[in-house]
């Protein structure tokens, strides 16, 4: 296939490199003539490092860069051209104009494919005499790396284009997915999930940005938190994103946007790229504090309480946390009387210890939450209420740090009570966000624990991930973050109440209407 790419930045020049890599011809070119000169010796240098590194012959490099066509006129005819894709900057107008003009230079049979990653394809499209010729195809940085595209309809592209589109874009090594022309398309609007609810967390002060980014990678196992990420993308990128999915879905309150994130962006706090962010970077940076140390007193008693004394899960929850510390040696009293000075823990599920201590009338300051997520990493969560005793709280947390295997103790996380803790909203936000998109039809459950696994580097599918918990666990979950907070942002989605109640995986597609008909027929709901 002859590909023309329009755009030799970052995002151009690396499609450049996928492509003629695959085995197509492509034709590079920018309005910018110098761009192009440029793009062309980084992908060289690119396949210069692959043949160093053994990951290619010096024949097959040399055959690369033999396709790649460096164009002076982005506007040159082009009768060859089947497939144009535009990677210019992220502006409406520029984007028409570029479609428009080649509209006039190549053939109609060219498919047109934009690299969007917040504009409406739509849109895109609209200012094209054949709006049918034009879809979404959107990479992400580092192009070669990153094996994912999103394949994007939009509301006039052909039928017979996304097919097409995805057979291209597998054949050439990556995977593609095909979601709806919404904002954020899938990956960026599934990441929300993530960071939206981080910096809710931190807006209630319940741990500091090093503290959430250490439970999400120590408990939920993600490779990077939430801030972390931030830092890495860039704030300013971020909010931008955050805030145009919020928009486009009409104030929907699941993605509901943070006061922190405007004046920090204004400050120019972005992350790596201007040397500060949530955390500091440069040579002299210190980065974030270290955890204060444990020294409390490990071997003071202990007596574990369920949060619902009439729910039989709440009730595995503390047996399995009894086991654990006796196992790890800890003094864990038993009976039904909470002992005379012994730490009541309390693991906790969508609820605040602090209900649990009015509900059971538990002692105030010894009393504390924990989270019964099972960690991915050596790392517990303690839960502490305004009415915490310091000294109760430092002992529970030795407590906490105790291990059975005679390996390295537990890292214990001290965070605010709220509902839920940390790891629990944080991942009830994942689950709901992707589960609000498939009950959206805007992807198939495959394709968004595909998109981001890949995308995001999730160690599992979000919804794959509502499995794991299972989806009668999980809709208690986000019905206690509710009934608890009374914020709309936790209310449960219909697929996940839907299938939680008939018994089907959070992966499951389930049957829809158009599955009941015969061939042929058409349904009237």
């Amino acid at each position: 296939m002859r590909i023309r790419i329009v755009g030799a930045g970052a995002m151009g020049r690396g499609i450049a490199q996928w492509a003629a890599v695959a085995g197509h011809t492509v034709e590079l070119c920018d309005v910018r003539t110098e761009a192009v000169a440029e793009a062309a010796g980084f992908v060289r240098s690119m396949l210069e490092r692959a043949v160093q590194k053994g990951r290619m012959t010096a024949e097959d490099a040399a055959g690369a860069l033999g396709r790649l066509v460096p164009l002076d006129d982005p506007w040159a005819g082009g009768p060859d051209v089947e497939l144009v894709v535009e990677a210019v900057r992220e502006d409406l107008a520029t984007k028409a104009e570029v479609f428009g003009r080649l509209e006039q230079a190549l053939p109609s049979s060219a498919v047109f494919a934009t690299n969007t990653s917040s504009l409406s394809v739509t849109r895109i499209a609209a200012g094209l005499k054949d709006p049918t010729r034009l879809a979404g195809l959107h990479f992400f940085n580092p192009v070669p790396l990153m094996r994912i595209v999103e394949v994007v309809p939009g509301a006039a592209t052909r039928p017979g284009i996304p097919p097409l589109l995805t057979a291209l874009v597998e054949s050439c090594g990556h995977r593609a997915v095909t979601v709806a022309d919404t904002p954020g398309f899938l990956v960026n609007h599934a990441g929300r999930g993530l960071v939206t609810e981080a910096l809710a967390l931190l807006e209630e002060t319940v741990a500091d940005p090093a503290g959430i980014d250490r439970i999400a990678r120590d408990v939920l196992g993600l490779r990077m938190g939430p801030f972390e990420l931030m830092d890495l993308t860039g704030l300013d990128v971020t909010a931008a994103v955050i805030d145009s999915i919020w928009d486009g879905f009409r104030h929907e309150d699941r993605l509901r946007p943070s006061y922190l994130t405007p004046n920090r962006v204004a400050a120019g706090l972005h992350g790596r790229k201007t040397g500060r962010g949530w955390f500091p970077y440069g040579p002299e940076a210190a980065g974030p504090a270290p955890e204060a140390p444990v020294t409390g007193d490990p071997d003071r008693p202990v007596c574990v309480v369920a949060a619902s004394r009439a729910g039989d899960a709440d009730a595995a929850n503390a047996v399995a946390l009894r086991e654990a510390l006796s196992a790890a040696g800890a003094t864990v009293a038993t009976g039904a009387e909470v002992p005379a000075g012994a730490l009541v823990l309390v693991p906790v599920w969508g609820t605040a210890v602090a209900s649990a201590v009015a509900a059971h009338g538990l002692p105030a300051g010894r009393t504390f939450g924990v989270d019964p997520l099972p960690p991915a990493g050596r790392r517990r969560v303690l839960a502490v209420t305004p009415a915490a005793d310091a000294v109760a709280a430092r002992d529970a947390r030795a407590v906490l740090a105790r291990t059975a295997d005679g390996g390295e103790p537990f890292a214990v996380s001290v965070v605010r009570d709220t509902a839920g803790s940390v790891a629990q909203r944080l991942l009830a936000s994942i689950v709901s966000v992707s589960a609000s998109i498939a009950e959206r039809a805007l992807a198939t459950p495959g394709d968004i624990d595909l998109a981001v696994t890949t995308g995001l580097g999730y160690p599992v599918g979000p919804l794959a991930w509502g499995d794991r918990i299972g989806a009668a666990r999980m809709l208690e979950l986000h019905r206690a973050l509710h009934a608890t907070t009374g914020d709309p942002r936790h209310r449960p989605t219909r697929w996940v109440t839907e299938r939680a109640a008939l018994g089907l995986a959070l992966t499951d597609p389930g049957t829809s209407p158009a599955d009941c008909l015969d061939s042929g027929q058409e349904s009237a709901v």
